[in-house]
């Protein structure tokens, strides 16, 4: 038995990093979450974006470690109302720092499985 099996360290293709998510389930998340953000005329936009963060992350090992995300659609929703009210109240100026802070909020809800 090698050091990285005893380690529980993943491996694909022979490497520690790799992403072992698949097309078909990409593409029903994008489609799926679509559908339910028209139909909600957007209110569940914070549940689609957690859902495509999640597949990512969850589907992602960096070194040997499998990442997870944390975050949920109803923490997300909060920031995402703040925001919005944030960016109307400053005619729009503020939107351009929502990406930089939903990255900040991804980053936080983001972790390594022990």
């Amino acid at each position: 038995m090698d050091a990285t099996a005893r380690l529980g360290v993943e491996q694909k293709y022979g490497r520690t990093s790799f992403f072992d998510g698949g097309l078909f389930e990409l593409i029903f998340w994008s489609l799926f979450g679509g559908i339910v953000t028209v139909l909600s005329l957007g209110l569940l936009y914070p549940w689609l974006i957690c859902r495509l963060f999640a597949w990512k992350i969850n589907h992602t090992v960096i070194d040997g470690m499998r990442m997870n995300f944390s975050g949920s659609a109803v923490g997300l929703f909060g920031n995402w109302i703040k925001w919005w009210a944030l960016t109307i109240i400053t005619l729009g100026i503020y939107g351009f720092w929502v990406n930089i802070k939903l990255e900040d909020w991804k980053a936080k809800n983001t972790h390594f499985v022990n």
